[in-house]
């Protein structure tokens, strides 16, 4: 029996030892494994572990872009409370009866437009991608604020992080029945089972795609009859399509990639911009001289792609377009708000560049060169220059042209020309040597204000600047002219030695050769715009030796367009393509109705031609017994003899005959009436005032005239009667 007995003993033994847990010991090891699996869940969920590097620098870059919206609103503010201020002084002067408060006006119209300008350029500014130490930055705040959020909402009471089920029974039964049925699919969440590294962040590039859309599964109901295709677009750019561009010029080997740094969506304009990194062994400045050839790589025009260094020498901003952002034309802002300007700090608008941000081109330390071949658009370049220029009064015009044509004229015609002559050789280097002695006189004003060279705060104590616009220079430049030696001469010594003192120069030509523009002369001139060329020697004798190697080329323009070229100012920071704002005189009078705003501008602090005393011209009437004063005596760039005696008064005076006489042409008859005359002459012309500038000019009254086509005799002018009034102000 012992031995029956022994076996039925050692089977029962092992059954002690094996023994099932009870119930309750099953609970507690199965809540100790899930607080383990939310701890390490939130352990990890605090150091940011589920963070993958796009979220990263999605974070970072949408805290910039809330940054400079922040910047773009309260510059709004500001110029916001300058208009208003500029409108408050405006009412009181008007309602003022000795019209007192016009000089606060002019400086509260000042501080608008300037404030207005600094929120244009707030507006053009691109936000650049996210630096490596702001994608830093937002990681290690994501990863702050999720702390303080544990910590605020309570959590760190919950078992998931090391409390027992006692302390939480007994310490928060309040918190468990709050959070009730969420509560517990939240602890179901927490608690799966976690290993380090899991869930897996969203692979960086795992769908290797810049740009990918995002597809709207929620369709309209289409309309009866209309059919729809609502496929989203392509994306903007794939990296191995990147890759294989770069390979394509040379610029990765086979074994290399690019690492890409931040992948954006494509913009509603179609504009994509994708940071990345170039192989050590390549920077950004060298793949820039190959843009063209990226481009092309690219399925793309030039003018299409851009380059910027965002960073490192090999940190690349590649930014895309869809369409050629150059192919339509753009009128000039200042059509749309003609007020003053500060060309000396914030410049004036001439263009936009391929980005389609406005490009303003300071006044104050280079002088430039526009260039380019017949109908290149080097005219209107030139135009959105000096028309701006003349908004800011500070600026005094000196206009040679080089053709006899009618081109230039309405900057005589308004005043705002304070040298305006046409062709004239002898009177050009009279002018230039004018110049040369008021640069001595700047600069020995200069030393006496403790000054190297003309600052902003001295410019009214200086004279104001003086900008020297010569139109058609190879007219005094190319070999065979007359006194072309001296003319250059003098043009070289200025360029080099006159800008510190305040004296700039803007030379335009059809002929960029050395010829015509030496390289003595080129190389003084820091500011440069080359429109279409026929090739790259013309190019480079416009921008620099070397620079159509570089890419910069005016001949490669395909297809050209009227002020397309390249554009090159250190002092601004641009060297761009760019295309100028259309600016018309022929057919839209556009440059006569700007003139007239600038004109009213200069008019209120005494700047206008005549209206102050004038070194220049006053040399130049010593030297030659004749004033080009604002186009000479009848403003048509003919010298004559006594447009300096003239008052404001007179000029417009003789504006007014020379309107009459003008509409009578039009008309084809030596007689018309006020109405019809003042409605031809148009700018706010009415009749009354027609009438009484015409009796104060010595035309006198109205008289009976006969009208062809009319019975009976109406009240009008004769031609004779306003022509010897006008012969009388000119004194001929």
């Amino acid at each position: 029996m012992a031995t029956e007995i022994e076996p039925q003993h050692t089977e029962q033994q092992p059954q002690e030892e094996t023994a099932e847990p009870t119930r309750g010991e099953r609970i507690k090891a199965a809540f100790t494994e899930q607080r383990n699996h939310a701890g390490a869940r939130t352990r990890d969920w605090l150091a940011g572990g589920d963070l993958d590097e796009v979220d990263v620098i999605q974070l970072a870059t949408e805290k910039k872009q809330r940054r400079q919206a922040e910047k773009v609103a309260q510059q709004e503010r500001r110029a916001a409370e300058a208009r208003g201020r500029f409108h408050v002084a405006k009412a009181q002067a008007e309602a003022s009866e000795n019209g007192s408060g016009h000089s606060q006006m002019a400086a509260l119209a000042g501080r608008a437009a300037q404030e207005e300008a600094k929120l244009e350029a707030l507006r053009a500014t691109t936000v650049l991608p996210p630096t490596d130490r702001e994608i830093a930055a937002a990681r290690n705040g994501k990863k702050a604020g999720r702390a303080a959020l544990l910590a605020g909402c309570g959590f760190l009471s919950l078992p998931a992080v090391g409390v027992g089920v006692e302390q939480l029974a007994t310490g928060q039964p309040m918190l468990l029945a709050a959070l009730g049925t969420a509560a517990g699919y939240g602890w179901y969440l927490v608690s799966r089972p976690f290993d380090a590294g899991q869930p897996a962040p969203a692979p960086i590039m795992g769908v290797r795609t810049l740009a990918t859309p995002v597809v709207d599964l929620v369709k309209a109901e289409p309309q009866p009859g209309v059919r729809e295709f609502n496929a989203p677009p392509p994306p903007a750019l794939t990296v191995k399509e990147l890759e294989d561009a770069l390979r394509n010029i040379r610029k990765i080997r086979p074994d290399e990639e690019i690492k890409i740094l931040a992948v954006p969506q494509r913009g509603a304009d179609g504009n994509t911009t994708v940071v990345f990194d170039l192989p050590p062994r390549v920077t950004v400045a060298e793949l820039k001289k190959d843009l063209p050839k990226l481009a092309g790589a690219l399925g793309r025009d030039a003018a299409m792609v851009d380059i910027d260094k965002a960073g490192t020498e090999v940190r690349t901003s590649l930014w895309l377009t869809d369409q050629d952002p150059f192919e339509g034309t753009r009128p000039s802002p200042l059509l749309k708000k003609p007020s003053q300007l500060d060309a000396w700090k914030d410049g004036v608008p001439v263009g936009w560049n391929k980005r389609g941000a406005a490009i303003h081109l300071p006044i104050n330390n280079a002088s430039y060169v526009i260039a380019g071949m017949t109908r290149s658009g080097k005219g209107v370049g030139a135009s959105n220059l000096v028309v701006g220029a003349s908004f800011d009064p500070r600026i005094n015009l000196r206009i040679v042209a080089g053709k006899n044509n009618g081109e230039w004229d309405p900057y005589a015609k308004a005043g705002v020309a304070s040298t305006y002559f046409k062709p004239s050789p002898e009177r050009l280097l009279a002018l230039l040597h004018a110049l040369l002695a008021d640069k001595d006189r700047r600069e020995r004003d200069l030393g006496q204000l403790g000054k190297s060279k003309l600052v902003a705060p001295v410019i009214e104590k200086i004279g104001g600047v003086e900008l020297l616009v010569i139109d058609e220079l190879a007219t005094y430049t190319r070999p065979g002219k007359p006194l072309r030696d001296e003319i250059l001469e003098a043009l070289i010594e200025l360029s080099a030695v006159a800008a510190g003192a305040g004296i700039l120069m803007v030379l335009i030509t059809q002929y960029p050769e050395v010829d015509v523009i030496p390289q003595a002369l080129a190389m003084n001139c820091g500011a440069r715009w080359a429109m279409r060329v026929e090739n790259a020697t013309q190019s480079n004798a416009i921008l620099g030796a070397g620079q159509a190697g570089a890419g910069r080329d005016a001949s490669k323009f395909d297809p050209p367009r009227p002020g397309f070229g390249w554009l090159v100012n250190p002092f601004a920071g641009v060297t761009d393509l760019a295309r100028s704002f259309d600016l018309d005189e022929d057919e839209r009078d556009e440059i006569t109705t700007l003139l007239g705003k600038a004109a009213a501008i200069r008019e209120k602090t005494g700047r206008l031609a005549g209206q102050w005393e004038d070194p220049i011209e006053q040399h130049l009437l010593n030297a030659t017994g004749l004033s080009s004063a604002a186009g000479g005596p009848k403003r048509d760039g003919i010298p004559g003899r006594n447009v300096l005696n003239h008052t404001p008064a007179q000029r417009m005076q003789m504006d007014a005959c020379r309107g009459a006489l003008k509409t009578m042409d039009h008309l084809q008859r030596d007689v018309a009436q006020l109405d019809e005359m003042a409605e031809l002459i148009g700018g706010g012309m009415t009749s009354t005032r027609l009438g009484e500038l015409l009796r104060a000019a010595g035309a006198g009254g109205t008289v009976k005239i006969t009208l062809p086509g009319r019975d009976g005799q109406v009240r009008g002018y004769r031609r004779d009667d306003i022509k010897d009034a006008l012969n009388l102000l000119l004194g001929d």
